[in-house]
């Protein structure tokens, strides 16, 4: 099984209509950060420039991958700078602590 790590970074605001979205789609985990930076958006306002946002994290099987990025798309989009983006990245191989396992497919591995 090959799976992906989609990272998105989106409006705080927004974080709660996007995880509620991707439950709806039966994604059973993510991570949530809260991260600064400055990309097509900049707060010009403020002396560093910086903006708060959510970054979610989500290891999935290959074959998820574009529901999950359209789920996160849809939910995240206001049309304004600044509405964020969705990397998706190739994974090796997923261990499991608990069991001390390697994942090998999509229902083991939730």
């Amino acid at each position: 099984m090959e799976f992906r790590k989609i990272n998105a970074i989106i409006r705080s605001n927004i974080l709660e209509k996007v995880e509620t979205r991707l439950q709806q789609i039966g994604i059973k985990g993510i991570t949530v950060s809260r991260v600064k930076g400055y990309g097509e958006y900049a707060n010009f306002f403020t002396r560093d420039w910086l903006t708060t946002n959510a970054r979610i994290e989500i290891f999935a099987a290959k074959d998820d991958v574009d529901s999950i990025v359209a789920a996160i798309a849809e939910s995240a989009h206001t049309g304004f700078a600044g509405d964020g983006f969705v990397a998706v990245l190739p994974v090796e191989s997923i261990f499991l602590i608990r069991t001390q396992t390697r994942c090998e497919n999509r229902d083991f591995c939730r």
